[in-house]
């Protein structure tokens, strides 16, 4: 999961019909990529950054949720 961007995307108010209406998808393919199903293009990654967090870096905001085992 993209726990950074789900957080600054709740801070700001972008909701996930915003980010699908930019990326010409739907909603729950933003809904899926945010969860981890499957990875935003880097092109989308960019889009999603310059349009709506242009403060943040990159790397912060696409940065995965390591998963522990135990």
């Amino acid at each position: 999961m993209l726990t950074n961007l789900e957080k600054v995307r709740k801070e700001k108010n972008v909701s996930l019909v915003d980010i699908a209406d930019v990326l010409k998808v739907r909603y729950q393919t933003v809904s899926d990529k945010i969860n981890g199903k499957s990875d935003f293009k880097f092109g989308e990654a960019i889009i999603i950054k310059n349009e709506f967090f242009p403060e943040y870096d990159i790397e912060f905001l696409f940065a995965k949720e390591e998963k522990t085992v135990g």
